[in-house]
């Protein structure tokens, strides 16, 4: 398994697409998290004190982004770690060769979790970088968040992001490609979810249909690491204005879907044919 892990790995490595992608949620994450508050800050528009941007509010600053523009991010790369398998016809040969196909399933598996924790650990670099700046240009003293918390945001950021990961790898087997997949992923996020979560504020009857989704369990995970209702609910694609649900309900929901998707992917790999 070891060999074959290092393997996966070396193939995500290779990948252009994996390089463009953490380019793009890093960047994302910045803008979002603190180019574009500070510059709103420095035109005198600022809604919020500048300390909210210190590297004390680190955890809570970053993890707004990562149920909803991070998840789609995952998603794309869960897609590629698989879908791309078959648009190669490379497949077939990696279940013709030992080991077997659960074998492969695994070891790919945990070449995107490993790059996914990359994904993770580069957005908290780059964000431990950003604040640092404007808190020296604030000429203000630098204080960290405790090591449990940023334990806990990265460990959060990490689960978010694998259970997308996971639905881009169910819906790239289902769909036997990428294309395809990446749509309907993008299509679910935006339109199902969104839509839906949008509209739960109206009609009564959606509160409980919502709270079973990705984003909603998303934000309510992060809603205990210092992301307040009121950093989730502007405008946006991203926007949330709930129902947020109880931390462990969110943690045990989003642990479901994780194992439904790679179970149902896995199964499928193994019982049906590769054409």
């Amino acid at each position: 398994m070891t060999g074959s892990v290092a393997a996966e790995l070396l193939v995500v490595g290779k990948r252009a697409s994996t390089w463009i992608l953490l380019a793009v949620w890093t960047t994302l994450a910045l803008v979002f998290a603190y180019v574009g508050p500070y510059v709103t800050y420095l035109n005198g528009s600022a809604a919020e004190p500048i300390t909210e941007l210190f590297p004390q509010r680190l955890v809570g600053n970053l993890m707004v982004g990562f149920p909803f523009f991070g998840g789609v991010i995952a998603l794309m790369l869960g897609v590629l770690a698989f879908g791309s398998e078959y648009s190669w016809g490379t497949l077939r040969t990696l279940f013709t060769q030992r080991p077997g196909r659960l074998h492969v399933v695994g070891a790919k598996l945990l070449g995107l979790a490993a790059a996914l924790g990359l994904f993770a650990l580069v957005v908290y670099a780059a964000g431990a970088l950003a604040s640092s700046a404007i808190a020296l240009r604030e000429e203000a003293q630098i204080e960290w968040p405790s090591a449990w918390l940023l334990l806990r945001g990265l460990g959060a950021g990490w689960l978010i992001l694998a259970v997308w990961a996971g639905f881009g790898v169910f819906l790239a087997v289902l769909s036997r490609g990428t294309s395809l997949a990446i749509g309907i992923g993008i299509l679910y996020a935006l339109v199902i979810e969104g839509l839906l979560s949008a509209l739960a504020g109206q009609v009564a009857l959606l509160d409980n249909l919502v709270e079973f989704f990705l984003r909603a369990n998303g934000y309510s995970l992060v809603a205990g690491l210092g992301v307040a209702a009121d950093d989730v609910a502007g405008n946006g694609p991203g926007s949330f204005s709930g129902p947020f649900v109880d931390g462990g309900q969110a943690l045990l929901v989003l642990g479901l879907y994780g194992a439904v998707f790679l179970g149902i992917s896995a199964w499928l790999l193994r019982r049906r044919d590769i054409a």
